[in-house]
This record gives C-alpha cells, sequence and structure tokens, in this order.
C-alpha cells in the first residue's frame, strides 16, 4: 500500500504540496478510527501515544518528503531503506537484544538492492536532503522499536492503537503543513480520489496492519518488510509509467527479496566444536561371591 504512493502523488495530486498531502493522510484516517473504535489513551498513554504518533508519522513525514524534494526519488528511497539497519542497533541499545550480525549484513544486502533498483545515473547528493533522508529513517526506526517495547495497551484494538498515533502525527503536521506551504491547493475528481486512496488505504488500513505487525512480530523482521515499498514503486512505475527495468535493477530486485526473507528467518546457529569423547573405561569383571560356611 505504502508503495502506492509516489503513483499516486506524481499523477493524481497537485505539485508543490507533500506536506498537505501527508496531513490528508494521517489526520483524517486517525478521526475515522477514534469514531470506529471509540477509545482513548488512559494515563501514561496519553504521552506514548503522542510521541509515537510524531516520531512514527509527524516527523517521518515532513523529513521525508524534504529528502524527495532535494534529492533524486532513487537516492531518497535507498536513505528510506536504511531504517532496518537503524532498528537492529537500536535494538540492541533501547530493547537490551544482543547485537546481530546476521540482521545488519541482511540490511546492508537490503539497501544495496534497493539502490540497485532505484538510483539513476542523474543521482545527486544534497547535503540537507541526505540529512532529512536519513532523519527520516532513523525517526521512525526509533518509533517502531519503541512501539514493540512498549507493547499495545491492554483493551485497545490494532484500529484504535493506530488511530491514536495517526491523529497525534497529524495534528504535530497541522502547523507545519500550514507554515511551510501556506494556503492548500485547488483540488479536482483526480486531487479528491488521490487524497481518498493515501488517507483511507495508505493510512487508515495500512496503519492498522503495520502497529498490529509490529506487536506481533519481531521487531527486526517488521523494519525489513520496508524494503518492499520501494520495490513496489518501482514495478508500478514500469506497469503505469512506462519506466524500464534492466538487469541491474532485477538484480537489484532479487538482492532485496532475499533479504526480506532472510529478515523473517532466525540467524543460523554456531557450531561450535566439541572435543572427542574419550572411549569408556573398559568393564570390569564381575567377583564370584566368596562361598559361606557349611551348616
Amino acid at each position: 500500500m505504502w508503495g502506492t504512493t509516489y503513483v499516486v502523488t506524481t499523477e493524481f495530486l497537485p505539485p508543490g504540496h507533500p506536506l498537505f498531502a501527508g496531513l490528508l493522510r494521517a489526520l483524517p484516517a486517525g478521526l475515522i478510527a477514534l469514531a470506529l473504535t471509540r477509545t482513548l489513551p488512559r494515563g501514561a498513554w496519553w504521552g506514548k501515544a503522542a510521541a509515537l504518533g510524531v516520531l512514527n508519522i509527524g516527523l517521518c513525514f515532513p523529513l521525508l518528503f524534504l529528502a524527495a524534494e532535494r534529492l533524486p526519488g532513487g537516492v531518497a528511497a535507498t536513505l528510506a531503506a536504511a531504517q532496518p539497519l537503524i532498528v537492529a542497533l537500536l535494538a540492541v541499545a533501547v530493547l537490551h537484544e544482543r547485537p546481530s550480525g546476521w540482521r545488519l549484513a541482511w540490511g546492508l544486502v537490503g539497501v544495496l538492492g534497493v539502490g540497485l533498483v532505484v538510483i539513476g545515473p542523474e543521482a545527486a547528493f544534497d547535503l540537507a536532503g541526505v540529512a532529512a533522508g536519513l532523519g527520516s529513517a532513523a525517526s521512525m526506526a526509533l518509533g517502531v522499536t519503541l512501539t514493540k517495547r512498549w507493547g499495545r495497551p491492554p483493551g485497545a484494538s490494532p484500529t484504535a492503537f493506530a488511530g491514536w498515533q495517526l491523529g497525534a502525527g497529524g495534528l504535530f503536521l497541522v502547523p507545519v503543513t500550514f507554515l511551510a506551504e501556506g494556503a492548500p491547493p485547488a483540488v479536482d475528481l483526480d486531487a479528491v480520489l488521490g487524497y481518498l486512496w493515501l488517507g483511507l488505504v495508505g493510512g487508515l488500513i495500512a496503519y492498522v496492519l503495520w502497529f498490529r505487525g509490529i506487536t506481533t512480530l519481531p521487531v527486526a523482521s517488521v523494519a525489513v518488510l520496508v524494503l518492499l515499498s520501494p520495490l513496489v514503486a518501482a514495478v508500478l512505475g514500469a506497469v503505469v509509467l512506462g519506466q524500464t527495468l534492466g538487469p541491474v535493477q532485477l538484480v537489484g530486485f532479487a538482492l532485496s527479496l532475499a533479504a526480506i526473507v532472510a529478515g523473517q528467518l532466525p540467524a543460523p546457529a554456531r557450531r561450535r566444536r566439541t572435543p572427542a569423547a574419550a572411549p569408556p573405561p573398559p568393564t570390569p569383571r564381575p567377583v564370584p561371591p566368596a562361598a559361606g560356611p557349611r551348616a
């Protein structure tokens, strides 16, 4: 679902208002989820939900759109693909998991694969754009890790849990959007359809599934699934926009898919050399009992 964002944005939405698109993707979806569930946070979860909403959505969206504006799309997507690597490091610091060379190695393979798929010859590196791309990946990586650490409170369904975060992230985006972009753009029927898709499918449905998966699967297994998003975007670019995928892109696809599959598997156990067992001692022959005195 998230992989459709690029083609929907370029083909349906008015240009120059990416933050407004992010706002409509988050806030209405959050309000709909809250209306459906009628469940609000309690106690400390007001602060936790706000923090998770800002990290997963409120900060992630503006930084991602800033990176997309200042960098070619392929470079921005490759920076976003670094999220599994950041999650693997945060899992050690926040979740106190043991460092996993298996996760880091396959995370690097995934970044390489996405880079081969989406980076073209026009790739350029802008320092502010690179910082924004990495900041977006780090923000969502921290949000994913904290979501795994805090879990989901009792009595909160996945829809309510997603609604809290979408609502908090959307409220955070309101002043950011209007300060950065000014008045909303004029919209036509295509734009309305695009915003509905981003809000209902890419927002409400996708995030309900996403947060349900985070609380169910290991955090590293969830993080590596984000590699699917640029792959889907590349496939849609080829099918809908007529873009071509050459041999290099196909190799990148294979590497990325291998990283996704490997991320769902446990690291192979290390084989330890055990010393050869010593031969058992010889079994002593039984000694016949001594004859007792005759009666």
